[in-house]
């Protein structure tokens, strides 16, 4: 599933606010205008507390100093930071000053990272010390050009130059905002790329002003809030679901300890602040949960926890443990689609979809039949309702990719929006994410979709995450492999492991894996998302503890996987010319 739960995804941020009220017109500049003056507390990180009059007086100062270093062309700024309170600062700084952020992602290295500042056309980047190695000497396309000491492009934010240089426009006046309207770009921000090079979406003031004004509105948001925002702010859920409630809110926006999530340090954070909100995208709600529990983790302020991607298993035990409602939804960084989580969705349901949502088959787009269910709640023709979810409606929030006509037109095929994610849609209208579009398996002439098999094998008691993938079977078609995080202090016992598949009514025939991979933690990105690529180019290879059924039957024991099975299948593969 994508990464962002924007409204986009609850709400329509394109006109509609919450309960049909229309929002009025509004950018991000115009919203932190609201606070100039305003003496309640602005950004609290560690033991700092600091207005909103007094981020809107910094903020003005790198306007002053952004505008004095920028030249022609993109008035595009990288910022490459943790969650410290200069990247606050500059959102709002950018925001005033009409230009344009490019959330850099401090897990790219190399190539990959000169690639995204080159091809956005950042001429601004602003890091720190820590982030410094990440770049240096390295040629960031024409307008960077190559980082080193004499590039006054760069802005270290922990040294002394750029201290003498930011107080040189210390009391500088807010800038004049009527320059930018609703249809200013104001950020570009990179897709996950779990499945793909990332890409570059694009998003105007007005939306993230708009998607601020209605999350903040539907959670009831307010001045006395503290919006706890530890995902990574390069990131659109972060921003989407963080960061732009807050700001609309006027409340106050609380960073992570040392600018990073930290499951230990979240109930500490939460205290410490007075948190009321919280929002996530991927696995944080697990690895919280894997944290000791204590008799008074409900002895906290939180309040509501907003996101998605996280199982219906987790979301239910967080908001019983700490006592908060935990909403989980669907969204996606361009926003093209919309599914609705209403009072009477079903277990595993991701919600309904307005009019034109529809799941169809991505080879012919006709409509899919809906799922059928049997009497254990097993999908009985998984094939043929599994497609890819789409809006008639063109798109809906989708504003474009930077430069990238070839993907902007795949996502917009026939007048549709393609979302990119597997689903199927039952007779009551609720859709069920079934994952990627690269998430298909086809296991002896039957084709499901990974994601509802994942789902099955996070029921186990032993397992934190589970990620289920296609690898080559060398006669034809696909074998089930799942990566399986383990909870601390737990084990994998084969023959107890065969008998849970065995016991689970909805699990597919075809659908038990044949290979087991034990992780100590599953590949991530920076937005606690599964690098499933990168495990399924290493199949059967690596240094992780795999299981495996060597006959591939159902109910088959498992067994280690050695050295001897390893050069078979490789042997196999190879002779199948896959």
């Amino acid at each position: 599933m994508p990464g962002s739960p924007a409204p986009d995804g609850v709400a329509a941020d394109t006109g509609p606010g919450v309960d049909g009220a229309e929002t009025e017109p509004v950018t991000v500049a115009g919203l932190l205008l609201r606070r100039v003056g305003d003496d309640r507390p602005g950004l609290a990180y560690e033991d700092q507390r600091v207005s909103w009059a007094e981020v809107l007086d910094a903020a003005a100062a790198r306007a002053a100093l952004l505008a004095e270093r920028l030249r022609g062309g993109p008035r595009h700024v990288a910022v490459l930071l943790d969650n410290v309170p200069e990247y606050h600062l500059w959102l709002a700084a950018c925001a005033l000053a009409g230009a344009v952020v490019v959330g850099a992602n401090p897990t790219h290295r190399g190539p990959d990272l000169a690639r995204d500042l080159g091809h956005t056309r950042c001429q601004l980047l602003v890091t720190d010390s820590a982030h410094r190695p990440l770049v240096d000497g390295m040629k960031m396309g024409e307008a960077l050009g190559r980082v080193d000491e004499r590039n006054r492009h760069v802005l270290v934010v922990d040294s002394e130059p750029y201290r003498a240089a930011l107080a040189s426009h210390t009391g500088a006046p807010v800038p004049d905002v009527s320059g930018v309207a609703e249809s200013s770009l104001g950020h570009l921000i990179f897709t996950s790329g779990t499945s793909g090079a990332p890409k570059a979406c694009r998003c105007t003031q007005g939306r993230l002003a708009r998607i601020g004004v209605i999350v903040a509105q539907m959670f009831g948001l307010g001045a006395d809030d503290v919006c706890l925002v530890s995902m990574p702010l390069f990131h659109s859920n972060a921003l989407m679901a963080g960061w732009g409630p807050a700001v609309a809110a006027g409340a106050t926006v609380a960073l992570p300890s040392g600018g990073r999530f930290s499951a230990s340090g979240f109930l500490p954070d939460v205290r410490r602040h007075g948190a009321t909100y919280f929002n996530y995208v991927g696995k944080p709600l697990s690895y919280i949960l894997a944290t000791e529990e204590r008799p008074d983790d409900a002895d906290n302020p939180m309040r509501t926890v907003f996101g998605n991607e996280g199982s219906e298993a987790d979301v239910s035990r967080f908001a019983a443990r700490f006592r908060c409602t935990v909403v989980d939804s669907y969204g996606s960084t361009e926003g093209g689609a919309v599914v609705s989580r209403t009072p009477d969705t079903p277990p595993g349901a991701l919600g309904r979809g307005p009019d034109g949502t529809m799941v169809v088959d991505p080879d012919t787009g006709v409509e899919c039949p809906s799922a059928r269910f049997d009497d254990r709640g097993r999908l009985v023709n998984a094939e043929e309702a599994t497609g890819e979810l789409v809006s008639t409606s063109g798109g809906g929030g989708f504003e474009g990719y930077w430069d990238n006509d070839e993907a902007e037109q795949a996502r917009l095929r026939n007048g549709w929006y393609w979302t990119g994610d597997l689903a199927y849609r039952d007779e009551q209208g609720f859709v069920y994410f079934a994952g990627r579009a690269g998430d298909w398996l086809r296991v002896d002439g039957e084709n499901f979709a990974a994601a509802p098999v994942s789902r099955i094998l996070e029921r186990h008691p032993a397992v934190r995450l589970a990620v289920v993938y296609a690898v080559p079977d060398p006669a034809v078609g696909d074998q089930v492999m799942a990566a399986l995080e383990l909870h601390d202090g737990d084990s994998f016992d084969p023959e107890e492991f065969v008998a849970f598949l065995a016991a689970q009514p909805d699990l597919g025939t075809k659908w038990p894996p044949r290979f087991i991979r034990l992780c100590k933690q599953l590949p991530m990105t920076a937005t606690a998302k599964v690098l499933v690529r990168d495990l399924q180019r290493e199949a059967w290879h690596g240094d992780d503890p795999i299981f495996w059924t060597p006959q591939g039957r159902a109910g088959e024991q498992y067994r280690p996987l050695e050295e001897a099975d390893v050069a078979a299948l490789d042997a196999a593969v190879d002779a199948s010319r896959r």
